[in-house]
Formats: structure tokens, sequence, C-alpha cells
């Protein structure tokens, strides 16, 4: 919708609303800057008659009245307008929490807390009281769930997603000591154990592919064409991003780990094996992604088996080392 449209819209909104009386067409044309500026009466009662169905189609209910001198007079009650109260329940409450915490360091991080804040005051957000175990993790809560977005390729991606629009980056693997340059249909983002990644159409590669927005280096620029390749649903998305992050396991892994170290890692063990010397063997099953996972443990994981496991930790290192 043009600006100059919705502002004539919203300012026909207020004039319905705030008036006590059926205000009739002449007077809605010399109390609205748009409509003096219409010119002929034909070319206003389109531009009215137009703006007045918008209105009803975007929900407002306007009435139409008839007075005793025959004249027809337009009004919106408020009664009929107020939308109903915004109660959310715990769980409704808490997403409603992280999501805005999410943006806690992008553009919109203002809007976000202040959204939060009239929710709290008009009473659609429960409260926190003590001892209130079922209460949600909202802000100012001891322990509250946490989704990062530090990238600077975040809220870009996220408006490219948004606007199905492509977008041009610079992304570097773990194992490579450059960056390449990447053309990307992006799908959507997915937080996986803490880090944002971008599913996508790679133009290059002509093939699906997901990056780690850590890894991208530089602006993320976007490009005013279309989309060349399908989207494919949402649920198909995450699977995507699952699996090439590692969630899908497909194989399982053994890796020696340091006692009192790498929790994470132990919780998704099948077995566990206490060794002599301070170590322990664990069972691990695994798909794409294990590598990257296990690099962050530094020296306190090593792989035994399989072997292209164990080759790929090692390339990381490496690379990590030159860098």
């Amino acid at each position: 919708m043009a600006i100059a449209k919705a502002e004539r819209l919203m300012n026909l909104a207020l004039c319905l609303l705030g008036t006590r009386r059926p205000l009739t067409k002449r007077e809605l044309r010399t109390s609205i800057e748009a409509y003096l500026e219409a010119g002929s009466d034909e070319s206003f009662n389109r531009m009215f008659e137009r703006d007045k169905d918008d209105l009803r189609e975007l929900g407002l209910v306007i009435d139409t009245v008839e007075s005793l001198d025959g004249d027809i007079g337009y009004r919106a009650q408020r009664d009929s307008n107020r939308l109903p109260p915004v109660a959310l329940d715990a769980e409704e409450a808490t997403a409603l929490g992280l999501a805005a915490r999410v943006w806690q360091q992008a553009r919109l991080a203002g809007a976000a807390s202040g959204a939060l804040q009239k929710l709290h005051a008009a009473g659609g957000m429960p409260q926190h009281d003590e001892g209130d175990e079922a209460a949600p993790a909202v802000p100012h809560s001891t322990l509250e769930p946490y989704i990062p977005a530090r990238e600077a390729a975040f809220e870009p991606l996220m408006l490219a997603c948004r606007d199905r629009r492509p977008v041009v980056f610079d992304y570097r693997k773990s194992n490579a000591a450059r960056p390449e340059r990447r053309q990307v249909e992006p799908w959507t983002l997915e937080c996986w154990r803490g880090h944002w990644y971008l599913a996508g159409f790679d133009r290059e590669r002509q093939a699906e592919r997901v990056f780690r927005l850590s890894r991208i280096t530089g602006p993320v620029r976007s490009r005013a064409t279309a989309f060349t390749a399908a989207v494919p649903d949402q649920v198909t998305v995450r699977e995507t991003v699952e699996r090439w992050a590692g969630e899908s396991a497909s194989r399982t892994a053994r890796i020696r780990l340091r006692a009192g170290a790498g929790y994470p890692l132990r919780a998704r063990a099948t077995e566990v094996r206490e060794l002599p010397d301070g170590w322990e063997e664990l069972e691990i099953p695994y798909g794409h992604g294990l590598d990257a996972w296990l690099v962050e443990f530094g020296p306190d994981v090593i792989v035994l088996e399989p072997a292209e496991l164990r080759a790929e930790v090692v390339d990381r290192l490496r690379a990590v080392a030159k860098g």
C-alpha cells in the first residue's frame, strides 16, 4: 500500500472513530487534506467510496446513518470497533517473550520491548508471583530461555527471507583459508544448539544448502530478482537444517572425552565407559555437522572412529590454527 493512501485511510478512520455524530461526505472532504486535493466531486466520490470499502475490508465497522433531512452520514462507533482483550497463557507468553529477546540486538529491539511492556500493562501477559512455578520465563525472571542473535547477517537475512529476495555474501567454510562468494535464494533462518543457520537455494551449485551465520563475512547484499527455485514447506526446510547441522543421526561415532568436560556430549551418548586415565569413552549417534560441534570442545575430545569423522575434525582444527 502506498504511503499516501495509507495516510489517507488512517485519517478517515480517525475521523469516523472520533466523531460523536455521523459525518456527511461534505464534512469529511473538508476535514481530510487529501480529499480537498481530489479535484472534482466525481473524483472525490470515487476515492471516498474506495477508501470506505478498504476500511471495511480491513475490519472497521462503519455505520451509515440517514438524518431527518435525508443527508447520509458515516460513523465508526468505538464500541463496535474495540478489539477483545489480549489474553495469553503461560506458554504463549513465554514464546512471545523469547521472540522479543531475539531482537534485543537488532533494529526492532525498542519496538519489541515496548510491545511487551504494553501487554504487561494491559494484563495481557501473566505476571510473576513469588512461588508461582507456572509463571512463564518472561523478562525479569531469574532463569529464562535465551536465543542469541548477535551475527550482523541475522537482520538482513531475516528481511530477505520475509521479502523473498536473493542475497549475495562471502562465506568461509570451517576448513577453508578464504571465504567464497555465495548467491543464495534464502528460505528461512533456524536456530540449532544456539547457532543460527540459513537454509536456501545456492544458485551456483544449483542445490539446497545450509549456511551458519557466524561464518558469513562482510555485508549481506540483496538483489532485486525473482527466485528461480521453488521454496519447500517449513517442515521440509527444518529437516534440511537439522540434517546439515547434525540433528538427524544416521551413524555412530566413538570418542574419548576428558572427565568433567563436555556434558552436552554425554547427554547424547548411548553408551559411556570410564577409563583409568581420567578419560571416558562415549558412543554418540550423529549426522552431518558433528565435526564442527566436536571442535568446540578443543583438547577435551579425541575422535576414535569413524576415520572420516576424525579426519574432518583434524582438518577443522588445522584451519583454526592457521587462522
